[in-house]
C-alpha cells in the first residue's frame, strides 16, 4: 500500500508498510497511482507480481501526456524500488499484532485532585470532578497506587507516573509525598520512576516551581494561546480571565527549567480555527515547545469541531507549516509537537500498532483508588477496572483494550496512517461511536492532515540541508 500526496512542486510517495518516503517527479507520481495491481508484493511469498514490462494499458493511458521512453523509464525505476522492498511492500504485522498483546502495566495517571480552580468550558472532566464530586487524593491512596504499579509492572524497569486533575497543585503536598514514597521503593524493586505533572499554573509558588523542576521529568502547561481565546474558554471560578496569572507563572517555571522537558498544551475550538495565531502568540511569549490540539466535543456545542470545519482546519495547518518554516529559516527554534516525525526509525512496532496502551499498559487511578483505562474513561462505570485498595483488576476489560490495535479497528486496517496514529484515541472512539474499535472520523481527518504536514516539513528540512 502507498499513499500519495503533493505540496506545491513536491510529489511524495509514502510506502505504508515499510515507512519509506520517496520524493519523485510528476510522471512517477502519476504512474505510481496505477501500478499497485501490477507491482504489489505478495505477503505470502514475498515476490513482486508478474509485470516484467510496462503494461500496455499503462502506456496507452499516459501516452498523450508523456512519451513512451519516459513512461518505460519511470516504470523501471518504480519496479526496481518495489523489488528492493521500498515500494508496495507487504504487510508483515497483522499476525504479530494478534499475538503480542496483554502486557504488564508501566504507566499510571494519578488523579491527585478531582477539583479545579478554573472552569474551562470544554473540560471533559466536568470542570475537574469527573462527575463524581470534588475531592482530593489522600496519601494512603497514592501510596497504594504506587504499590499496585510496582506489583503489576513485572519485567518493566522503567515506570511513569503522571500527576493529573482537576488541578494537581491544589493537592501538592500529596504529590510530594507520593514522589518521596516511590523513590524510596526504587532500589527494593529495581525500578526507575519518571514523573510528569499537568497544571494550569494558577496557584504555583516559587517553591513549587523549584520542586517541579527538580523532580518532574516533564511538565505539561495548560494554556490556550492568545489572551482573548484563553480567557474565553478557561475562566476562573468567578468568571474572570486566567491568562495573565498563568503566563507569569509559566514563564518563571520555563526560565528556571533549563534543558528539562516541558510543553505548553492548548486546545483549539470552532471559535479559533485560526489557531496558528495562538501558536505564534505562545511562541512570542517565550515558549518554544508547543502542542495545540482540537477539542473533541459533542457536535451540538457551539464551540465543537465537526466535519464541516475540516477544510478550514486543513488550510490552517498549511498556513502553520509556512509560519514554522519561516521561524526555522530565520535561525530560531520552535517545536510543534504534532509536526514531529521520525522518518528514519520512529517508535517500535508495538507502539505503532497500539498507541498509548490505555487499559493495558496504562491506567488511571481516582482519588478513591478506583482504576480506569485512562483519564478520559474516569466516571464511566462500565469501564471501572478495579481498585488499588484491594488490588483487583478486571482482566476482561484489560484484555479488551489489549486487543485494540490497528488491525482490530475496521477503519484503520487499510488506512495509510495506521502506523503513525496507532488507531486513534480509544476514549474518543467510545465517546462518539460507543465502541473503542470504531475510529472517530473527525479526529482521523485532522490526524492525517497533520501527518502529511509533518512529512512535508521533514522533506523540506532535508532538502535545505542538502542545498
Amino acid at each position: 500500500m502507498i499513499h500519495r500526496f503533493k505540496a506545491g512542486d513536491l510529489f511524495i510517495l509514502l510506502d505504508v508498510n515499510s515507512g519509506g518516503v520517496h520524493l519523485v517527479d510528476e510522471l512517477s507520481y502519476e504512474l505510481s497511482g496505477e501500478l499497485e495491481p501490477y507491482l504489489n508484493r505478495d505477503a505470502s511469498i514475498g515476490d513482486v507480481a508478474n509485470a516484467s514490462e510496462c503494461p500496455k494499458e499503462i502506456l496507452d493511458k499516459f501516452s498523450e501526456k508523456y512519451n513512451k521512453d519516459e513512461i518505460i523509464e519511470s516504470f523501471e525505476e518504480i519496479k526496481k524500488l518495489t523489488e528492493d522492498g521500498m515500494l508496495y511492500t507487504a504487510d508483515q504485522y497483522e499476525n504479530y499484532a494478534n499475538t503480542a498483546v496483554n502486557s504488564p502495566i508501566k504507566s499510571m495517571c494519578l488523579h491527585i485532585s478531582h477539583d479545579c480552580n478554573l472552569r474551562c468550558k470544554y473540560c471533559f472532566a466536568s470542570t475537574g470532578d469527573f462527575g463524581t464530586g470534588r475531592k482530593l487524593m489522600p496519601f494512603e491512596i497514592g501510596k497504594a497506587a504506587i504499590d499496585f504499579l510496582l506489583e503489576r509492572s513485572t519485567g518493566r524497569p522503567n515506570l511513569e507516573v503522571d500527576f493529573f486533575g482537576g488541578e494537581p497543585m491544589i493537592n501538592f503536598e500529596v504529590v510530594k509525598q507520593v514522589v518521596e514514597y516511590a523513590r524510596s521503593k526504587e532500589k527494593e524493586y529495581e525500578k526507575n520512576f519518571r514523573f510528569t505533572i499537568t497544571t494550569n499554573g494558577m496557584i504555583m509558588t516559587d517553591d513549587q516551581v523549584k520542586y517541579i523542576n527538580e523532580n518532574m521529568a516533564n511538565v505539561v502547561l495548560s494554556i490556550d494561546g492568545r489572551k482573548e481565546i484563553n480567557d474565553r474558554m478557561r475562566p476562573r471560578v468567578d468568571g474572570s480571565g486566567s491568562y495573565d496569572r498563568i503566563v507569569k507563572n509559566f514563564k518563571k517555571l520555563v526560565a528556571d527549567r533549563g534543558d528539562k522537558e516541558y510543553y505548553v498544551r492548548g486546545t483549539y475550538t470552532r471559535y479559533n480555527l485560526d489557531f496558528t495565531e495562538d501558536i505564534l502568540s505562545l511562541y512570542n511569549e517565550g515558549f518554544d515547545q508547543i502542542s495545540v490540539e482540537p477539542v473533541m466535543e459533542d457536535p451540538t456545542m457551539d464551540y465543537a469541531i465537526t466535519e464541516k470545519d475540516l477544510d478550514r482546519i486543513y488550510e490552517e495547518y498549511d498556513r502553520l507549516m509556512e509560519e514554522i518554516g519561516a521561524i526555522k529559516d530565520s535561525g530560531r527554534f520552535i517545536n510543534f509537537f504534532h509536526f514531529m516525525i521520525d522518518l528514519n526509525q520512529g517508535p517500535c512496532i508495538i507502539k505503532r500498532l497500539r498507541g498509548c496502551g490505555s487499559g493495558n499498559e496504562y491506567i488511571s487511578v481516582t482519588p478513591d483508588g478506583d482504576i480506569y483505562p485512562c483519564h478520559q474513561f474516569v466516571g464511566k462505570d462500565e469501564f471501572k477496572m478495579g481498585s488499588v485498595l484491594d488490588k483487583t483488576l478486571d482482566e476482561d476489560i484489560k484484555k479488551l483494550f489489549s486487543k485494540a490495535h490497528v488491525y482490530s479497528k475496521p477503519k484503520c486496517k487499510n488506512c495509510w496512517a495506521k502506523y503513525y496514529c496507532s488507531g486513534g484515541c480509544n476514549a474518543n472512539n467510545y465517546n462518539f461511536n460507543h465502541d473503542i474499535l470504531d475510529s472517530y472520523d473527525v479526529a482521523c481527518g485532522i490526524q492525517k492532515k497533520r501527518l502529511e504536514a509533518a512529512i512535508i516539513m521533514k522533506i523540506r528540512d532535508m532538502l535545505k540541508e542538502e542545498a
